[in-house]
Parts: structure tokens; sequence; C-alpha cells
């Protein structure tokens, strides 16, 4: 049997342009960075939780690992408690931030479905929305 694993300590997302990444995160997200290395990587610290970008061209050639390159349409979701959902889609559409789409998932919680520059899926979801 494996041991146990306590959380996701990090999550890694490839863009483009990171100075458009910093901008949008900092301004629209409201998060700080406390790692950043121009045209190489830009890191954020969201709860106990690390959220990390790479310029997926400038990293993929590498030859230290972890190599950090990836391509496609990528996903992350952030979690807020049921009394922020509502704020948290005025903050972004107030931003001009357009909501593609909203559910209600089979236990009542919400979330919702945007984009960021480089056009990943970002979503807000209410806090027990997995049911645990």
């Amino acid at each position: 049997m494996a041991p146990e694993l306590l959380n996701i300590k990090e999550t890694c997302l490839y863009v483009k342009d990171l100075e458009a990444t910093r901008r949008f995160y900092e301004t629209i997200m409201g998060i700080q960075p406390f790692n950043f290395k121009k045209d190489r990587h830009l890191f954020f610290k969201i709860g106990t939780d690390v959220l990390l970008f790479f310029n997926a061209e400038a990293t993929a050639t590498e030859i230290e690992l972890p190599r950090h390159f990836g391509t496609g349409e990528q996903h992350i979701a952030f979690e807020c408690t049921s009394a922020d959902y509502k704020t948290w889609k005025s903050h972004l559409t107030s931003k001009g931030i357009a909501i593609e789409q909203e559910v209600i998932w089979p236990n009542g919680r919400r979330s919702f479905y945007f984009r960021d520059p480089d056009r990943l899926c970002l979503e807000i979801a209410e806090q027990g929305i997995w049911g645990f």
C-alpha cells in the first residue's frame, strides 16, 4: 500500500506571455507573485499551495530536470466560499472578464468558467463542490 499523500503542493501551467500573466493574476485575481524570472517563470502562493507558470518555449530545452513545458488547453479551479461566489462573478465581469459558462453541480454547489490572457480555462468553484 502506498503512503498517504497530503495534498497537491504545486500546479504548473504553461504560458507564452509572463508579463500579461503577471498583470492578470495581480490585478484581476488579487494574488502577488513570490518569484518571477522574466521570460522563464512566475510563481504565486495561494493558501498552502503554489501556482507555477512557465514560459514553455523558454523552458522546453533546458537541460536540468525537471524541464517544464506543455501545450494544449489547460484548466485550473480556484475555490471560494459560498458567501464570496457572487462577489467573484461581479468582480470579474466588472473587469471585463467574460463568464463562459456557469454550472450547478448535482450537490447544489456552483462554479463558473472564464479565461486568462493565454486562454487558460479558469474556474471559480464554491467550497464543497466535491462533497468532501
